[in-house]
């Protein structure tokens, strides 16, 4: 009786190691992130203070936060050095690998011609140009991690508009490459100038391999421009102060959001003096929110940057938009791949990023991001000061800082 009562404990206890070994177990699931960035060539120091701000905040999310409810964010990183075949390459390559959840890409160019690719397999991506074109129908799967051109457009002609002081309309000159990127800002700028008094008196433009603008900057002296906004890397706005010096032209420059490099305050220095101004759509050193905090956070864990940079900014700001998604698709959903990814995307209603951009919202229609500007002055010591408070120039009106 005893063996039997042995026998059959013995063969309870196989039978629950069996069920318990068969019994599923959830297990932490990768997920995965191509990006297309420009590393090498042309506006490359950019590409790599993009890479470094998505590369950082991705491993933060990992290390810190414990990543997407245990799964880790894995990023492939490719070089499309400034090259639309090269990009598109690896847009295929990410995009045929069933386990990508999201990609990036870099340029205008890039993008927009990347969209047939990403639109067949379904999958999201986010350009960090925020060049308009890149939303033109069909919008699907193609965001933007803020405002398009168009807002920096606006907002820094209406600036101009409400600070002018002189008579009649004031007077600007437009300077810009002669590429998609350079032209960007031609429509909306002779859209808001027709339906606000303001009076484009000349567009310049020229090839990113100029060596110097003194012509450029000559004509649009002697068509009597009082400010210039310029559209072209940071390079070339170096050019332009230095340009400007040789042909005695005093003015302001405005620039887009993309205006400044890390290198351009060591090339511009003696250069940049009192007359560089900017449209910027995020936080600053100044600024007391989390979205600041988090990025000297960013700068004391992986010591990638030492001090504010725009350029790796938007870097973790793409990383931060991503990773919100992720986090939505598994609270909403259960699971993260591309398809929940992107319906989570499109439930974005103000999200907010504690002040590192704006709030975003994405609908199936609009995936702009915001539509939210200031306007700062950019220093020599790499320093900014605010110039106004953040609005939507659509619909609303500047309020100057005293």
């Amino acid at each position: 009786m005893r063996k039997l009562l042995k026998l059959l404990v013995l063969l309870f206890s196989v039978a629950c190691f069996v069920v318990m070994g068969m019994a599923p177990v959830s297990e932490a699931k990768t997920i995965k992130v191509g990006a297309a960035i420009n590393l090498t060539g042309p506006a490359s120091i950019w590409g790599q203070y993009h890479a470094k701000g998505l590369k950082d905040y991705f491993r933060y999310v990992n290390e810190v936060k414990g990543g997407i409810a245990g799964n880790k964010i894995a990023l492939d990183l490719e070089d499309s050095a400034y090259k639309i075949p090269q990009a598109l390459k690896f847009v295929k390559m990410f995009c045929s690998e069933s386990g990508v959840a999201m990609i990036a890409t870099w340029s205008a160019g890039s993008g927009i011609m990347a969209k047939p690719i990403f639109q067949k397999y379904k999958v999201p991506d986010i350009n960090f140009s925020t060049y308009r074109g890149f939303l033109k129908p069909p919008v699907a799967y193609a965001y933007l991690p803020f405002g398009t051109y168009v807002m920096d457009s606006y907002a820094i002609l209406q600036y101009i508009k409400t600070t002018y002081k002189g008579d009649g309309a004031p007077k600007v000159g437009l300077l810009t490459y002669n590429n998609a990127y350079g032209k960007s800002i031609h429509e909306p700028c002779k859209e808001y100038a027709k339906e606000h008094h303001i009076d484009i008196v000349d567009i310049e433009q020229f090839p990113p391999t100029s060596l110097n603008l003194n012509t450029e900057l000559l004509r649009l002296k002697k068509k009597g421009a009082q400010y210039i906004v310029m559209q072209c890397l940071p390079s070339a706005i170096i050019m332009a102060f230095q340009s400007a010096d040789r042909v005695n032209y005093k003015v302001p420059f405005f620039g887009t959001w993309t205006s400044t490099d890390p290198g351009f305050f060591k090339r511009g220095k003696g250069l940049i003096r009192d007359r560089m101004f900017m449209e910027f759509p995020g936080c600053l050193p100044g600024d007391k929110n989390p979205g600041m905090k988090l990025l000297r956070t960013l700068w004391k864990r992986y010591k990638s940057v030492k001090k504010f940079d725009m350029s790796y900014w938007e870097g973790v700001a793409v990383g931060a938009i991503m990773t919100r998604a992720f986090q939505k698709a598994q609270s909403m959903y259960g699971k993260v791949d591309r398809k929940t990814v992107n319906k989570a995307l499109e439930s974005f209603r103000n999200e907010d990023f504690g002040g590192l951009i704006p709030p975003v919202t994405y609908t199936r229609t609009n995936h702009g991001g915001s539509f939210t500007a200031r306007i700062i002055q950019v220093h020599e010591d790499q320093t900014f000061t605010p110039l106004t408070k953040f609005w939507n120039p659509k619909k609303e009106k500047v309020t100057v800082l005293k």
